[in-house]
């Protein structure tokens, strides 16, 4: 939501202003701020009110990340698979 409010205030400024707009955008207290913002609120919808969703969260998280950390060892795979099928190679 906050970079949806920094899109629209910039939509309408001309180049040479958009860096005064963004700079406190970028500062790590305003990162900071929003990550609290976000963790706050997250606790008062899911946790506060014994909610299923952080399990589903945490699964489904676990998943994603098994799986991208899986990925560069099961590109190798098929990449070695197709180099072998292309050369004739049989002993896979």
């Amino acid at each position: 939501m906050a970079m949806r409010k920094v899109y629209n205030e910039i939509k309408g400024k001309q180049v040479k202003e958009i860096p005064g707009l963004l700079k406190p955008v970028l500062t790590p207290k305003f990162w900071n701020e929003s990550a609290q913002k976000w963790l706050d609120n997250y606790h008062a919808k899911n946790i506060q009110t014994s909610s299923i969703q952080p399990l589903y969260h945490v699964c489904f998280g676990g998943m994603i990340f098994s799986y991208l950390v899986a990925l560069p060892e099961e590109r190798r795979h098929l990449d070695h698979q197709q180099h072998a099928k292309e050369h004739g190679d049989s002993h896979h």
